[in-house]
């Protein structure tokens, strides 16, 4: 995966630019929807614009970024081809993948640091779904 839509609010702004910067150093193709400074920012405003370039095939995989990761993971979940999950570590992101074919991470930057971060989103990348039995699932998720 090559394209990597990026977004947070203010909460998370300082490790999306941590982030960013890694996966840049990785040869990521890293498209940011913001929020661009440490200045109060509403979550949905950064988790619709990564949600639709997901959901469009625009980026390839989603990382969303907020205090509590809820905030963003709720939004994201609105849309119809998104299946957003909230991982606080590495474990949680390979099963998201593999198990739910997880789309979008979900990163709770007051509950993690920046080492664990990485871990986080290194596993998700690099992890796939699995399909089997887990599709079955998987398409019964949409409405």
């Amino acid at each position: 995966m090559q394209k990597i839509a990026i977004g947070s609010d203010h909460a998370g702004f300082e490790m999306k630019e941590k982030v960013k910067a890694i996966l840049q150093n990785q040869g990521y193709t890293v498209n940011d929807y913001g929020t661009h400074s440490l200045d109060s920012a509403d979550y949905p405003d950064f988790a619709h614009p990564v949600s639709n370039a997901v959901e469009k095939s625009d980026d390839e995989l989603g990382i969303l970024i907020c205090g509590s990761a809820n905030g963003v993971a709720m939004t994201a979940n609105k849309h119809q081809g998104i299946r957003a999950a909230i991982c606080w570590n590495e474990e949680l992101a390979s099963l998201a993948r593999q198990h739910n074919d997880a789309n979008v991470l979900c990163l709770p930057a007051r509950f993690i640091d920046m080492g664990l971060a990485e871990k986080i989103v290194n596993r998700f990348l690099h992890s796939n779904f699995e399909g089997g039995r887990h599709a079955r699932r998987v398409d019964k998720i949409s409405c």
